[in-house]
């Protein structure tokens, strides 16, 4: 079980590095203004979200280094939805997503710890 939980530990941190770092790239568009208008909501939108998606792999890393895989499960699933939240805000719009790439990535890198926390 140590084994496996330390297995959790890294991936989950790369997926926390991975979600501020698209965050900062929906920032750097918002700040660039260089987007059709009837896409500002939706990348606003983003920015929370992965701010959410942030704080739920934080809490996940609290959850395994105190062994309760229950709640760190119940965290990387939260996160793992907001990657395709963002995506779909795009989608509602009929627009092309400037993150499509680093939302697919997210939710790749979310879904590895996730994997782990399910055999714990």
């Amino acid at each position: 079980m140590v084994i496996l939980s330390g297995l959790v530990l890294a991936p989950t941190n790369n997926a926390a590095s991975k979600t501020i770092n698209v965050k900062g790239i929906v920032e750097t568009i918002l700040k660039s203004k260089k987007y059709a208008s009837s896409t500002e909501p939706a990348l606003r939108t983003c920015v929370k979200l992965y701010d959410n998606a942030y704080g739920s792999l934080k809490e996940a890393l609290m959850n395994v280094k105190s062994s309760n895989y229950k709640s760190a499960n119940m965290h990387l699933s939260a996160a793992l939805d907001e990657p395709g939240i963002c995506q779909n805000g795009f989608k509602e719009k009929h627009a092309k997503s400037p993150v499509t790439n680093e939302n697919n990535v997210s939710f790749q890198k979310i879904l590895i710890p996730l994997a782990f926390t399910n055999m714990l």
